[in-house]
């Protein structure tokens, strides 16, 4: 062959491996891989049930985490009829989609699902509505009294079930109960959603004040990458799509969309005083751009809840995530 053939096909072969490298960086969804930044995003099942969820757009997600799906005290799962739609027009997109289970009001009775009686029973109905419903896996968001003295053998021998079928475990974990979660049970999860908020709300009325502040994302990231060990890129940053209020005239909570349709300008601010001196909070455009900048320095992604809160246009929230995203790589 002519050397400057040889070298013309050399380089384009270059040139052609380069624009296939920077395209996959560049795309935000359908990561198969930990190389891949994470967007990890929540949705009600309530809301996938009344079709609030119609035509949302997947491409600006990564990960969907359907929550919360929960078995009976017989550790029996209910048809969920409307989970083919949102799987099929997920993995369109190439987004996986997991069941999420437990939840913040979880039944009390996951002490007897996690038991020696049910646990097995437990595992097995789980992988089996997996199977039956093309699931990418199931994600474990326990809490509180939830993450017993059982927590561990469940994590250990579901993660064993679930990727002898080759999908994912994955957890929704809280600083708060930090104690609670062994290090065997957290080396079994494929990538962890740091739930860095919820630090006050109207539980505690006399407390205040930011519930997802800035600094709580950067201690929380600390301490599960330096305190316990866990890789950057098996951690998510969680980030909230809604705010709370406290004082007169402020609502308990209300989501992003909600807040910014009735106050304009009230993306690009933290909190807002309301008329009778109440005050809400939440993060804004540039808070939520700054977590995002401190997740691609320390993290693997970011976990959102819920979508569903997000604004539109503009004032979305995921767009300025997935904007954020593309500018800091």
């Amino acid at each position: 062959m002519n050397i400057n053939r040889l070298f013309g096909a050399l380089l384009l072969l270059a040139l052609l491996s380069v624009h296939k490298k920077s395209s996959a960086q560049v795309k935000v969804n359908g990561a198969a891989d930990n190389a891949v930044f994470r967007v990890v995003g929540y949705l009600t099942l309530h809301s996938i049930e009344s079709g609030a969820t119609n035509g949302f757009d997947f491409d600006r997600i990564n990960y969907l985490n359907i929550a919360f799906i929960n078995p009976d005290a017989g550790a029996k799962f209910s048809a969920i009829p409307a989970l083919s739609k949102i799987v099929t027009s997920a993995h369109e997109k190439n987004t996986k989609v997991l069941i999420s289970i437990g939840g913040g009001s979880a039944p009390a009775y996951y002490s007897s699902l996690l038991s020696d009686t049910l646990r097995a029973t437990l595992i097995t109905n789980l992988v089996k509505l997996v199977a039956d419903n093309n699931l990418d896996g199931i994600d474990v968001d326990l809490e509180g009294e939830r993450i017993d003295n059982n927590y561990q053998s469940f994590v250990t021998e579901l993660s064993a079930a679930l990727k002898q079928a080759k999908k994912l475990l994955t957890a929704a974990v809280a600083t708060a109960y930090k104690s609670q979660y062994t290090d065997k049970a957290l080396a079994e999860y494929d990538f962890i959603n740091i739930m860095s908020y919820d630090k006050t709300g109207p539980w505690r009325p006399s407390n205040p004040g930011q519930h997802a502040p800035f600094d709580m994302a950067v201690s929380d990231l600390d301490y599960w990458t330096n305190t316990r060990g866990i890789a950057k890129r098996k951690l998510s940053l969680g980030v909230p799509f809604y705010g709370y209020g406290f004082g007169s005239g402020a609502p308990a909570d209300i989501n992003f969309n909600a807040l910014v349709t009735q106050y304009p300008g009230a993306e690009n601010m933290d909190e807002l005083a309301v008329a009778g001196g109440g005050i809400i909070y939440y993060n804004g455009i540039a808070t939520i751009k700054n977590k995002v900048k401190l997740a691609l320095e320390n993290a693997g992604g970011v976990m959102i809840w819920q979508l569903m809160g997000d604004g539109t246009g503009s004032k979305s929230l995921l767009n300025v995530i997935n904007e954020a995203i593309k500018a800091g790589r």
